[in-house]
């Protein structure tokens, strides 16, 4: 029998552990069938990141009718493990907080559509993260970096799962108030990119196109767990197929990029109306012309119309990438800029047809020399503060999992050491980068 004081305790025990339970699940969601878990985290314009975002003109607006501006980094999740990069040599709280620690405010994380494939031809399950690391690096190393993993994030186990990792970068980013914009890198989980990589264009040997939207899809709604969620793109980087002769000279042109690209934001906003949605170019998302300037999408005589996102055109946003390192004059790589996307920020351009926000979702440089210093990477940091748009520089990461075949792979592009402990630059962290976020970061 049961006294009083000892039932008071038992009840309360149990409370708190129903609601250790439910943390633990919304954190952590299971998967019991292909299907992704649908959360009832809707955003609150009362809280950070005072969401759902919209578009109004040439800017991003919180709930609040504040301007928002992403500052961030690139942090890759697509290659072969297909879960974040750095956590052998890191936890995700230390890595989001050196990101913090710079002024930035947002992260572009990318993931592999080959994930979702998988969830799906097992049953609903994803895979574990013991299990990846081993299919990814081998039955020597594989264990021996998750072992890694494990040491630097305790609160992971070996059932833990590949989107459990993605989940609790999310959690962090929320604790920290650091924006998560979610970007489809690739198809197949593996380094990009390649006009010869079976992933460069729709259709091609990796981009089934009902892989695709599903995997979209997938990820809005497994999103919705994720209150730091607030855009996610289309595709990274599309391109020519040089691997597929006839599909690169039927296919590659700005009449089919517009038909998929309409089938990939409505796959993301029917699952999720709340996220922003980047919409990128052609030629690596070099130039996004076309669409600013209302011209033909040749070979057709159609053209972007609003009237083709019905309901959710202040959901659209552009984005382009720049890696002209050789520059060397500053008002040429400006105008390339404007001509490229920017001038989509201009409604006073009698030439631009389409106002829409326009950010730089890739740009970087060696970080072991002075390349700070030069005329790309001074140019760029310029002209992003004086249009006040957002920006993600590659990359974060200080080494890879695997990149290309090669394991434990050196990014001497990479903000952060090889082992991810400290800034591979402190002179451009300081000089260049912490400068420009606070010049541009807003939200």
């Amino acid at each position: 029998m049961i006294v009083s004081a000892g039932s008071a305790q038992f009840v309360t025990m149990r409370s708190y552990l129903v609601s250790l339970l439910a943390l633990s699940s919304s954190l952590f969601p299971s998967f019991s069938s292909a299907s992704p878990v649908k959360a009832d985290n809707e955003p609150r314009a009362d809280s950070w990141p005072y969401g759902p975002l919209v578009t109004s003109g040439r800017d991003m607006k919180n709930a609040q009718g504040n301007n928002v501006v992403y500052a961030g980094a690139n942090w890759p999740g697509h290659s072969e493990v297909m879960i974040p990069d750095g956590l052998q040599y890191q936890s995700i709280e230390t890595i989001v907080s050196k990101i913090k620690s710079t002024g930035m405010n947002a992260i572009r994380l990318t993931y592999a559509i080959q994930m979702i494939d998988e969830i799906y031809a097992n049953n609903g399950q994803d895979t574990t993260v013991k299990d990846s690391f081993t299919k990814a690096l081998g039955s020597t190393n594989g264990p021996k970096v998750y072992s890694q993993f494990l040491a630097k994030n305790p609160s992971f186990n070996d059932s833990t799962t590949r989107l459990q990792v993605f989940d609790a970068v999310a959690a962090e980013c929320l604790k920290q108030k650091v924006f998560v914009h979610l970007d489809n890198h690739m198809s197949k989980a593996t380094w990009c990119c390649s006009t010869n990589d079976g992933n460069s264009w729709f259709g091609d040997r990796d981009y089934n196109v009902e892989n695709w939207t599903r995997g979209l899809s997938y990820m809005a709604t497994h999103g919705k767990n994720w209150p730091a969620l607030t855009s996610m793109s289309l595709r990274n980087e599309l391109r020519k197929p040089d691997s597929n002769p006839t599909l690169s000279s039927q296919s590659y042109n700005w009449r089919d990029w517009y038909t998929n690209i309409k089938k990939g934001t409505n796959a993301i906003h029917s699952a999720n109306p709340d996220v922003l949605i980047f919409l990128s170019g052609l030629d690596f998302d070099t130039y996004i012309t076309p669409v600013v300037q209302g011209t033909a999408l040749t070979p057709g005589s159609g053209k972007f119309s609003t009237v083709d996102f019905g309901g959710y055109t202040n959901k659209l946003v552009l984005e382009i990438h720049n890696y002209q390192n050789s520059a060397n004059n500053c008002d040429s790589l400006k105008s390339s800029l404007y001509n490229s996307g920017f001038q989509a920020l201009h409604a006073d351009d009698s030439k631009t047809a389409n106002v829409f926000p326009v950010l730089l979702t890739e740009f970087g440089f060696d970080m072991t020399g002075n390349a700070w210093q030069g005329t790309y990477a001074t140019c760029i940091a310029s002209y992003l503060a004086e249009q006040k748009a957002g920006w993600f520089i590659w990359v974060i990461s200080g080494s890879y999992y695997i990149r290309s075949g090669s394991q434990d792979y050196e990014e001497t592009w990479g903000l952060l050491k090889h082992d991810w402990s400290d800034w591979r630059s402190s002179a451009y962290i300081e000089g260049g980068l912490k400068p420009l976020a606070k010049a541009t970061a807003q939200g």
